[in-house]
């Protein structure tokens, strides 16, 4: 009997877990420290807590994997991806992006330039100030607002991208554009990732630079395809769940933790 009921909760157990639901959702690989690849496979602070949030979630298998972040947007696009870290709320400018998770993180978006650039005139006024110059952006990013984007339209200013935040910095460092605008966090870390691996000689071969000016305060999300014409029929219920776990984690404290330890570490 004992035998009998030992290898009956076996095959349930077994049964419960083969009944899990496979899903992908993707990550940029090129945002660090939130979001980048490491080794072939995801890392950052929003892999910390996406990761920490699926473990109190029922029902699914989850694998994170890294992408571009312009190929991951062009996946919730045509809805052949599921979901994707981290988007800023545009519904505007991504109407495929539907709907928002609850806000992961809160990220600073700055606009950084060489001294030099700076020293010619003040730089405060976003984007006012920063006309005439040619300002990096990483691929798929809508950071600058709508003023900077109309001034891009109205050629007052330049707009080069690139594919992730250590390009863009190196190309602010030898010149070949005046300012990058990100959030401040993922530039500062960047930057000083770059100096210890001896890849970016500040005020030797690299210029030196500093931050000009805030653009905006934004949040971080988990964002989902509302193009997938009814693909993904559990998209509701993982929604709930997952939202249910990252406001589990706020009240309880995990969240302050799993964020005080991330920058504890890196």
């Amino acid at each position: 009997m004992k035998f009998w009921l030992t290898s009956l909760i076996s095959v349930l157990c077994a049964s419960a877990q083969a009944a899990d639901i496979p899903v992908t959702i993707y990550a940029d690989a090129g945002y660090p420290p939130y979001a980048y690849e490491k080794n072939g496979k995801p890392a950052g602070l929003y892999y910390d807590i996406v990761r920490a949030a699926v473990g109190h979630m029922q029902g699914y298998k989850v694998e994170i994997q890294p992408v571009p972040w312009k190929r991951g947007m062009a996946l919730l696009r045509t809805g052949t991806g599921f979901a994707l870290y981290p988007p800023y709320m545009n519904t505007k400018d991504e109407p495929w992006t539907w709907p928002y998770s609850l806000p992961l993180y809160e990220e600073h978006v700055v606009a950084v330039c060489r001294k030099d650039v700076l020293a010619a005139k003040p730089r405060k006024r976003w984007p006012e100030d920063f006309y005439g110059l040619t300002i990096g952006n990483n691929a798929g990013f809508i950071v600058g607002g709508e003023a900077f984007d109309q001034a891009v339209r109205a050629r007052q200013l330049r707009v080069e991208e690139a594919k992730d935040s250590e390009t863009n910095i190196v190309k602010l460092g030898l010149k070949r554009i005046d300012c990058y605008i990100n959030d401040r966090l993922s530039i500062q870390w960047t930057l000083n990732q770059l100096k210890a691996q001896g890849k970016y000689d500040e005020g030797g071969m690299h210029a030196s630079v500093a931050e000009a000016a805030v653009i905006a305060v934004k949040q971080g999300f988990l964002g989902f395809t509302d193009r997938d014409n009814g693909k993904y029929t559990y998209k509701n219920d993982f929604v709930k769940q997952f939202d249910n776990a990252i406001s589990l984690m706020k009240h309880t404290g995990e969240m302050d933790a799993i964020t005080r330890n991330f920058f504890k570490t890196h």
